[in-house]
């Protein structure tokens, strides 16, 4: 069975890119939002959620494509399925003037809400953490 896609799309405050971008795509900006701890090597970047000396859990991502105020795109590396990636992309709504997030992930069909739903509290975090 294949994986379907979900995209989504979140208005945020920020005018600019340039501090939003750092918090989307680096390790230490990953970290005040995403997952609880977050390393980057070798075009590797591994999450880890809970504390590494009580249960948690690791999973890797490869970087398939970063480019600076615009976008990253990451495949898990155990994903089985190459067209299923995971990104964040940045764009300004012509309408509004404001800057977006948009999301592409993929998942089972059984599993779509859930994933949703995990995007829209990541999307809380970051807020809470930026204040975007």
């Amino acid at each position: 069975m294949r994986k379907r896609k979900l995209e989504l799309e979140y208005p945020l405050t920020a005018k600019k890119p340039d501090l939003l971008w750092q918090l989307l795509s680096t390790d230490h900006g990953m970290e005040r939002w995403l997952a609880d701890k977050v390393t980057e090597s070798n075009g590797i970047i591994s999450l880890t959620w809970g504390k590494p000396w009580t249960e948690h859990h690791t999973l890797e991502a490869r970087i398939l494509e970063r480019s600076k105020n615009s976008h990253i795109r990451l495949q898990w590396v155990d994903e089985e399925e190459k067209e299923a990636f995971w990104e964040m992309r940045l764009w300004k709504s012509e309408l509004t003037e404001e800057l977006c997030l948009s999301v592409v992930d993929y998942a089972m069909a059984e599993d779509l809400e859930d994933l949703h739903e995990l995007w829209d509290d990541n999307m809380e975090r970051l807020h809470q953490a930026s204040g975007f």
